[in-house]
């Protein structure tokens, strides 16, 4: 029987066959949803998904996109947002 901790939808289960010939079923967290831009909601696509410690170990320009507003809205709402504030100038 596995832990209690394991016992619950946070976990991904994934069965492993060990050196025995046994097969052993390993826990792994799951993946964390996909960023979402925050103004429209569409899925920003240079965003990489991943637990912290493996976002740690990408390179910054690996980690969002590298334009104003990188990595918080998408495309379209960053230009209109540029445009809004060189407008209002």
């Amino acid at each position: 029987m596995s832990a209690p901790r394991f016992r619950n939808g946070t976990f991904k289960r994934t069965l492993k066959r060990v050196p025995g010939g046994r097969k052993v079923e390993h826990y792994k967290k799951k993946k964390p949803s996909k960023h979402v831009c925050a103004k429209c909601g569409k899925v920003l696509d240079a965003v990489p998904r991943g637990r912290p410690y493996e976002i740690r170990k990408l390179s910054k320009n690996q980690r969002r996109p590298n334009r104003p507003y990188g990595g918080m809205y998408c495309t379209n709402c960053t230009k209109e947002i540029i445009k809004k504030e060189a407008r209002s100038l």
